[in-house]
C-alpha cells in the first residue's frame, strides 16, 4: 500500500478553490528547528510579514520566542493582539503612520514599540509628534548594505544621523537595522562572503558608536542569511518565511531544512484543447511578480508546463494523452509565499490529512481597528 503524502486533504472536496492552506504541525516543527539553529532564543526576532495571523504569532510566543518584526501598522496591531511585548516596525513612518504608530503605543501601553529612521527630517517629525504625545518613540537606524530601497550608508553620514536622534526630544535610538535582502545566492560560500562584506562596515558603526558611549543592538538579515548572522554573537536575526517556507527557498536555499507548512490548491476547470488544462489560480490567487515559471509548483503534478496567466485562469501544457479531468485538485506550493498569503482573507488548517479549522489573516488588511 502506498503511503499517503503529508499534504493530501482527504475531504478536500469540501473546500472551494483557489484556497490557502496550512498545516500546523509542521509550522511547528519550524519554529522548533529555527530555535535549534541559535545559540539563544532572545536574538530571535521573526518577521511577521509571512504569516500575518495572530494564531501563528501565538504559536512562536508560546516557544518563548519575545521578539518581533513587522512592516506594516496592521502587522504591528496584530503582534500585539497576539501578546508581543516587543515590536519593531521595520519601516520609517511618514505621514499618517507617526500618529497610527502613537496610538498603538497609547493603546498598547504594556507594548514596547520602535521603528526605523533614516533620515534626519523623518526623525525630527516623529519627534514632533512624540512630544505632543507626551511619550517617546524608540527609533533604530535603518541602514542600506546593498538593498538600495531604504537606509542610509553605513559610514560617518549614519553615525551622524545616530547623534542627531540622541539630540531629539521624544525618540530614543537603540540601535541599527541592516536587512541584506539582495543577498540570496544559491552557492552558501558565496552568500556568506557577500553577507560579511556588506555586514563590516556595520560592525565599524557599531564600534564607533560604542566608543562614543552607546550600546546599540543590531538587528540583521532575513531568511537567506539567517544561517551566516545567527554564528554572530549579540546580533538580533530576523528571517520571516521559515514559518511556511515557499518553493523559491526549498530551491534555492538547500542548507536550510524548514518545512513547506502551507500551500494553494487549485482545481481544472477546463481542457481547452488536447494538451492543455486550464487552473482556477490566476493573478488573484498567487503572486505574480516573478517569471510565469516561478510563480507555483504543483507537487502532486511536477510535469506541468506554464503556458499563459490571466486574473482567475492559469493554462498549463500537461501533454498530449494527459490523463486530467475536470474537478482534479492539484496541491501547488507557492514560489513566494509572503504576498501570496496576502491574497487570502483566511488560511485552511489542515491536521491529520482533514481541514479543521481556518486562520484570518488579519494584517493583511491595510487597517484593523487602528
Amino acid at each position: 500500500m502506498t503511503e499517503k503524502e503529508w499534504y493530501i486533504i482527504d475531504n478536500v472536496e469540501e473546500t472551494d478553490t483557489p484556497a490557502l492552506v496550512v498545516y500546523p504541525a509542521r509550522v511547528k516543527q519550524n519554529i522548533a528547528l529555527l530555535k535549534s539553529r541559535i545559540d539563544d532564543i532572545e536574538r530571535l526576532r521573526p518577521h511577521a510579514k509571512t504569516y500575518k495571523c495572530k494564531e501563528v504569532a501565538q504559536l512562536l510566543l508560546e516557544a518563548g520566542i519575545s521578539k518581533f518584526k513587522c512592516a506594516t501598522i496592521a502587522e504591528a496591531e496584530m503582534l500585539a493582539l497576539s501578546g508581543a511585548k516587543d515590536i519593531l516596525l521595520a519601516y520609517q513612518p511618514v505621514g499618517e503612520k507617526i500618529n497610527r504608530l502613537g496610538q498603538l503605543m497609547f493603546g498598547y501601553s504594556d507594548v514596547k514599540f520602535a521603528c526605523l529612521v533614516d533620515h534626519i527630517d523623518a526623525a525630527t517629525t516623529i519627534s514632533d509628534v512624540a512630544l505632543y504625545n507626551e511619550t517617546v518613540i524608540t527609533v533604530y537606524i535603518d541602514l542600506n548594505v546593498g538593498q538600495n530601497r531604504t537606509g542610509i550608508s553605513p559610514d560617518e553620514k549614519a553615525l551622524q544621523l545616530y547623534l542627531d536622534c540622541d539630540l531629539l526630544p521624544g525618540i530614543k535610538p537603540v540601535g541599527l537595522h541592516a536587512y541584506d535582502g539582495h543577498i540570496h545566492d544559491t552557492d552558501f560560500k558565496i552568500r556568506t562572503e557577500k553577507c560579511n562584506a556588506s555586514f563590516e562596515p556595520v560592525m565599524k558603526l557599531q564600534y564607533e558608536l560604542v566608543d562614543k558611549g552607546f550600546d546599540p543592538i543590531i538587528v540583521a538579515g532575513g531568511s537567506p542569511t539567517f544561517p551566516i548572522h545567527a554564528k554572530r554573537k549579540n546580533i538580533e536575526c530576523s528571517p520571516g518565511t521559515f514559518v511556511y517556507w515557499d518553493w523559491g527557498y526549498e530551491a534555492g536555499l538547500r542548507e536550510q531544512l524548514f518545512l513547506t507548512a502551507a500551500l494553494v490548491i487549485t482545481r481544472v476547470i477546463s481542457l481547452p484543447d488536447e494538451a492543455k488544462i486550464c487552473l482556477d489560480v490566476g493573478h488573484k490567487s498567487i503572486s505574480a511578480e516573478n517569471e510565469l515559471n516561478k510563480r507555483i509548483h504543483f507537487f502532486n503534478a511536477p510535469e506541468l508546463k506554464m503556458v499563459s496567466q490571466s486574473e482567475e485562469h492559469l493554462v498549463v501544457d500537461a501533454g498530449l494523452g494527459h490523463k486530467y479531468m475536470i474537478g482534479d485538485i492539484l496541491y501547488g506550493l507557492p514560489y513566494h509565499i509572503c504576498p501570496t498569503v496576502a491574497l487570502y482573507e483566511k488560511a485552511i488548517t489542515v491536521e491529520d490529512n482533514l481541514t479543521s479549522g481556518e486562520w484570518r489573516n488579519i494584517a493583511r488588511d491595510r487597517k484593523i481597528t487602528i
